[in-house]
This record gives C-alpha cells, sequence and structure tokens, in this order.
C-alpha cells in the first residue's frame, strides 16, 4: 500500500500546489461562478473533457463494455454527436449570454422566454436529475481506494475514503471558482484523458501480445446489438444514443462550460480540439475492457477492470499510476458538477426571491457547495442500483429540457408557458415511468425518450394556443435579431 498511495499522494500534492498559485481574487459573482469569460481553447478542451467523461468512464462504462461488448460504443457516439450540437448552440448562447451576462443554464432560459420564474424551475430539474451522476462519480472514487488498499478496505470503506479526498478537494473549488477548476481541469485532463489513453493502449497491447487474447476468443454475444425478441428490445440502443446526445448540453455543468470561453471562435477551435481526443481515449478504453473481459479475475469483477488489468501488467506502481488517472477525470467532473450546481441554486433560486448582492450570492453557493459535497457523499455510501444504471436514470430526467432548449434557440414562436409546462410534464411523466414501469417499456425505449415526443406535444399547443404579444414579439425580433447580426459581425 505504500507504492500505491505513495503514488496516489504526490500526484494530489501536486494538484494542490497548482491550486495554491492560482490565488483568490476579488471576486464579483460572474467572475466566481464563470471566470469572466477569458478562457481561451486550450482550457476549454480540457475543461469539456474533464467535465464531460468522468472517472466512472473506467468503472460504470468500462464494466458495461467488459460485460456487453460493443454496445458499450454508444458512448462514444453520443458524445461525438454532442460536438456536433456544440458547434450548432456556439453563437447563440455565447452570443446572448456576453450581451446579458449570462451565468447558468436558467439564466438562458429566463432570457430567452422573459421570465424570471422559469429559473426555478429549469434550475430544479437540473439539479435533481443531476444528483445519481455525482452519486455514480464518488462511488467511481470507491473504487480507487478499494483497489489501491490491496482489498484491506471494503468497499464502503472505500467510498468513504474517497469521499474524504474530494471532500478535501472542495475547499479549492468553493475558496477559487470556476478559475480554479478550469485551470486545474486542464493538468488533470493531460493526466486522465492524453496519458490515460498511451497507458490503454499499453495495458491492450499487453493483452494481446502477453495474455494472447483477441478478437476470436471473445465470446459471440460481445459482439451483439439488440434486436427484436432480446431482453433490452430492438430500440434500446437508439433510445440510449439519443438521450445522450440531446441531454450532453442539458447537464448544467456543460451548459456552462459555453459562457466560460473568450469568444465564439474558442468554443469551436474547442470542439474541434476535443473530437479527435475524445474519439481516441473512448474508443482505447472500451476496446481495452472488452478485451480485458478474457480474464478470470475481469468477469468476476468488471467494475474493476481498469485495475485489475494494471496491477498484473505492472504491479504495484502501475496500479498507483492507474489509480492516479482515474482520480484526475473524477476530480474534474465532480468539481464542475457541485461548482455549476451551486451557482444554480444562488443564482436562479436564491435570486429569484429577491437577493442580489454579489457578495451574498456567493455565499450562498459556498454554503451549498459544501451542502451538495457531505449530502451527495452520504448517498454514494449507500446500497444503491448499478453505476450504469444511475447513468440511464440521470439521462431520463435532463433530456427534458432540450425540448424549450433547442427549440427556444431556433424558434421564436415559443412561449414562457410552452417552456415551463412542456419540461415539467415531460419531467413527471419520465419519473412516474422510471419508478413504477421501466421494466415493461415496449421496444427497449427508455421512459425519458418515451416522455420527449408528449414534450414536445405541449410545447407546440401551447406555443400556437397563447398569442404573443406585440411587445414579446418585438422583444424576440431584437433577441434574434441581435444574434445575427452578432454572427455575422
Amino acid at each position: 500500500m505504500i507504492i500505491t498511495f505513495g503514488t496516489l499522494l504526490v500526484a494530489l500534492v501536486f494538484l494542490v500546489c497548482i491550486l495554491q498559485r492560482i490565488g483568490v481574487e476579488s471576486f464579483s459573482f460572474s467572475n466566481y461562478v464563470i471566470g469572466n469569460r477569458t478562457f481561451g481553447s486550450k482550457y476549454q478542451t480540457m475543461s469539456l473533457l474533464n467535465t464531460w467523461y468522468p472517472g466512472a468512464m473506467f468503472t460504470a462504462w468500462g464494466s458495461m463494455a467488459v460485460t456487453n461488448g460493443v454496445m458499450a460504443f454508444y458512448v462514444l457516439n453520443y458524445s461525438l454527436l454532442t460536438l456536433i450540437l456544440m458547434y450548432v448552440m456556439a453563437k447563440p448562447v455565447w452570443t446572448w449570454g456576453k450581451a446579458h451576462d449570462l451565468k447558468t443554464q436558467p439564466d438562458f432560459f429566463a432570457l430567452r422566454y422573459h421570465s424570471n420564474k422559469i429559473c426555478i424551475v429549469t434550475a430544479i430539474i437540473g439539479i435533481i436529475s443531476g444528483i445519481p451522476m455525482l452519486v455514480l462519480s464518488m462511488q467511481a472514487l470507491g473504487e480507487i481506494f478499494k483497489f489501491l488498499s490491496l482489498g484491506h478496505l471494503t468497499f464502503s470503506q472505500s467510498v468513504f475514503v474517497g469521499v474524504i479526498v474530494i471532500a478535501t478537494r472542495q475547499f479549492w473549488t468553493i475558496k477559487i471558482g470556476m478559475k480554479g477548476i478550469i485551470i486545474s481541469d486542464f493538468y488533470q485532463g493531460v493526466v486522465a484523458y492524453i496519458f490515460g489513453t498511451a497507458m490503454l493502449l499499453g495495458l491492450t497491447g499487453w493483452l494481446v501480445f502477453s495474455k494472447n487474447i483477441g478478437w476470436d476468443a471473445l465470446p459471440a454475444s460481445h459482439f451483439h446489438l439488440p434486436h427484436i425478441g432480446d431482453e433490452h428490445g430492438p430500440l434500446y440502443l437508439f433510445s440510449i444514443v439519443l438521450t445522450g446526445t440531446l441531454g450532453g448540453w442539458c447537464w448544467p455543468y456543460i451548459f456552462i462550460r459555453l459562457f466560460t470561453a473568450k469568444d465564439v471562435a474558442t468554443i469551436k477551435k474547442s470542439a474541434a480540439q476535443t473530437v479527435p481526443i475524445s474519439f481516441t481515449f473512448a474508443t482505447s478504453l472500451l476496446m481495452f475492457c472488452i478485451l480485458a473481459s478474457g480474464l478470470p479475475e475481469v468477469v468476476k469483477d468488471p467494475a474493476g477492470v481498469w485495475f485489475i488489468v494494471a496491477e498484473q501488467a505492472g504491479g504495484y506502481f502501475l496500479l498507483g499510476i492507474a489509480g492516479v488517472v482515474v482520480l484526475a477525470a473524477s476530480m474534474g467532473h465532480i468539481d464542475g458538477h457541485i461548482q455549476a450546481t451551486g451557482a444554480q441554486i444562488a443564482n436562479d433560486i436564491f435570486k429569484s426571491f429577491g437577493v442580489k448582492s454579489s457578495g451574498s450570492l456567493i455565499i450562498i453557493s459556498k454554503i451549498f457547495m459544501f451542502i451538495i459535497t457531505l449530502g451527495c457523499s452520504w448517498l454514494a455510501c449507500l446500497e444503491l442500483p448499478s453505476l450504469f444504471s444511475l447513468a440511464v436514470l440521470s439521462y431520463q430526467g435532463i433530456i427534458q429540457l432540450s425540448v424549450p432548449q433547442f427549440l427556444g434557440i431556433f424558434w421564436k414562436r415559443g412561449n414562457k408557458y410552452a417552456a415551463v409546462y412542456s419540461m415539467s410534464f415531460g419531467f413527471l411523466l419520465a419519473t412516474i415511468l422510471e419508478v413504477y414501469y421501466a421494466d415493461v417499456l415496449p421496444l427497449g425505449l427508455t421512459s425519458g425518450v418515451i416522455a420527449l415526443p408528449f414534450n414536445v406535444i405541449v410545447y407546440v399547443l401551447l406555443s400556437y394556443a397563447i398569442p404573443q404579444t406585440a411587445d414579446e414579439k418585438s422583444r424576440l425580433n431584437k433577441l434574434f435579431s441581435f444574434q445575427l447580426n452578432a454572427q455575422h459581425h
């Protein structure tokens, strides 16, 4: 354990040194939440990757690849499709954000639909949907310390130790805000997705040449996709790719990345840089995990695939490095998630009830970041459903924001009533279907995908049923004209 924990400790000390060098500024709330929109493409790229791919990629999605084979490539498909949406959304979201000092996703909804109350509804849906994903990321920390302790800690004890580490890390997240997150994301991203990819390729070579594991040695079930008559159903793969693609930019902690860039060109350049890194990392990880399913030890513990192979290939030192890689990925996701949630509670809930002082909003944000850290840490230590199931559950709720979000960007007809009632109805329907009928949904459709068309119907019907006033038409014409003029400029 001296070698494994010692390696992890060195990495943590290095990170703390970086964070301490950043320092604390005299904050405005905008500076604290989005870093005053000053970050260039290299920081945007790594920040997006470090927030998008959690440490659970190595555990939850790794476990899926070990168990289900090529079907796990759905995560690569929707990740790349999400980057296409990044191109589409970049100009309207950033230009409106810059002109109106938008800081959060509900801020964007409030501007588009001319309603402060919509902030509360959007924030609540985003926060509730995000809790399972945050718990999932914290549970991934348990896998780190379970393996690095060489079996001396139980999983519950390992999760507890991991929670202590990540809670300690939140001291700097709460203290420094977005600037500290994005700068640390750069270094964590290099470790997780550049060095991590190189390590994946090396371990894959070890599996092939030292263990003689090839594609032909794997069971046929690993190359099977759902079709009629299967347990999952023929539309299951379609459902999880669709929810991943639409849900990507509905996550508050992802959406806020559009506000931290210094200009639209930076966002587009970041998307272009993210595509090859994302493709290489995800492909390397999934291929590695599928091949590793040829090891009996991995079959017994699929979620530990990354650590099991690392220890077998390189002993305790490489096991420690494997822990550093997963911790780097986990910290970026957890930090960004907690920061965005705290910002939403302050900016979109308390501000809607009359709290206006920048100093007060920062204090409220910090308090709730601390509360969220403790609450999710407690949940992570409980016996919960499988890690992958938690991720699927999260997406069912969050994609209900996609209808008013995406239609609102490109269609002027939608109004605040359509937005509030459509996403609220969609979220409620998805929740009911998931809680009571998840096992009997037809054709492999997920609860969120079934709720989505009803969400659209409510939005469109109310958009046409409630006429726009002359003032609202004039406001929207100016808003959309500004967007077009800014794009042309």
